[in-house]
């Protein structure tokens, strides 16, 4: 007979439904016998212990919210009756704890892509990027002939990023396209790119090639349509040149430690933070042993669960960081007249996942117990190895 429910931390008074469980059913937990009170669907929340209003309810061994009204042992524990326990803009006190890992390193390899800059990418792939999105149109038909022509043979694979920005936006908003467009025109997954701008977006080519720095001249090209006299032909004469460099490169051996991975979910549950975002954390942890790189994002995803990233934080400078990137985040909400913690969805309801709290400690799990190594911001470049958090 399998496992049909898990107190997480012995500090927990719920646990959690591994299968559904029916009204009356008796479970034993640390040796005491309680009585379901009412049906438990699968991932939710059982109370194992009669709340009191206002009373703390643990899970993961931290606070997930408090009791709205009294809660009888054996009862559902869900949104309707638990409430966070978050508000808005708060100070935090650095009190660093850093986790010895003691993951040997065991000097493994992967086959990559090292690039001329010296970062190493894991696909090889020809890339047709617009500086705005009036240029849509010939960036689609440029990516969809050349994958036509070529079949795509010794590339991984042709695409256009079109998108619907590069013009008529001002300060930040305008450098924010112009950070990300830049990280993926220099991304190591990109064997060789075409740039197309039009010539009158306020993302003009003359200022995104300042912004980018150095760069591979041979397989970044540019082409601005309105001083070409067709853009189709142009455009593809300058992607056959550089299918013809890409197409010619090939996978060699590569220490583990140039490896960059993103830790990112999707359709969380109250089955996430105990399976898949765990064991995405001992990945992450194990990456970094290696001397990889991991990087955690989804700030409002932290709220909740933020001291315990901060305290990890290998500098006081890197724990402001945080800090900041916390509350920064809240005062966007509240500037704009919005709920901090409106977070979770009605979908992780559904799915077990009744505060901002609870989602949070199931999501930060994803990146281990490695100490914080950077924190950055919106469309920053990574500079350093091990953990990141991005805003």
């Amino acid at each position: 007979m399998g496992l049909k429910f898990l107190k997480i931390n012995p500090a927990d008074n719920v646990a959690v439904a591994i299968d559904p469980l029916k009204k009356g059913v008796c479970i034993s937990v640390d040796g005491k016998e309680i009585f379901l009170q009412e049906d438990i669907p699968a991932g939710h929340k059982v109370a194992l212990k009669d709340f009191a209003e206002n009373e703390d309810i643990i899970k993961y061994g931290y606070a997930i919210g408090h009791a709205r009204c009294a809660i009888t042992k054996g009862a559902w524990v869900n949104e309707r009756n638990i409430k966070t326990n978050l508000e808005g803009v708060l100070e935090y006190s650095y009190s660093p704890k850093l986790a010895e890992l003691n993951i040997p390193n065991r000097n493994l390899s992967f086959m990559g892509y090292r690039r001329k800059t010296g970062e190493v990418g894991i696909r090889n792939e020809i890339w047709v990027i617009p500086t705005v999105g009036c240029v849509n149109g010939i960036v689609n038909r440029l990516a969809d002939s050349l994958r036509r022509e070529t079949g795509e043979v010794n590339v991984d694979a042709i695409v256009a990023f079109p998108h619907n920005y590069g013009c008529s936006q001002l300060g930040n908003d305008h450098e924010n396209t112009r950070k990300i467009l830049r990280d993926m025109v220099l991304h190591p997954n990109a064997g060789a790119v075409l740039v197309v701008g039009l010539g009158c977006e306020n993302n003009q080519l003359s200022a995104f090639k300042d912004l980018l720095g150095e760069y591979d001249a041979e397989r970044i090209r540019f082409m601005e349509c309105q001083k070409v006299d067709d853009e189709y032909e142009e455009g593809m004469n300058i992607l056959r040149q550089l299918y013809d460099i890409a197409s010619q490169d090939a996978r060699m051996e590569v220490p583990l430690s140039e490896l960059k991975v993103g830790l990112k979910c999707g359709g969380s549950d109250g089955f996430s933070g105990i399976t898949a975002n765990p064991l995405l954390g001992v990945f992450s942890d194990f990456l970094v042993a290696q001397g990889g790189t991991s990087v955690l994002t989804e700030v409002p995803e932290m709220f909740g669960a933020e001291t315990i990233l901060m305290n990890r934080c290998e500098t006081p400078e890197l724990f402001d960081k945080t800090v900041h990137l916390i509350n920064d985040f809240k005062d966007y909400f509240l500037a704009n007249n919005q709920p901090v913690y409106e977070n979770p969805s009605p979908g992780n309801k559904a799915g077990g996942i009744s505060t901002l709290e609870e989602k949070s400690l199931g999501c930060t799990q994803k990146c281990g117990k490695s100490a914080v190594k950077d924190v950055l911001m919106y469309g920053e470049r990574i500079h350093s190895k091990g953990l990141n958090l991005l805003s």
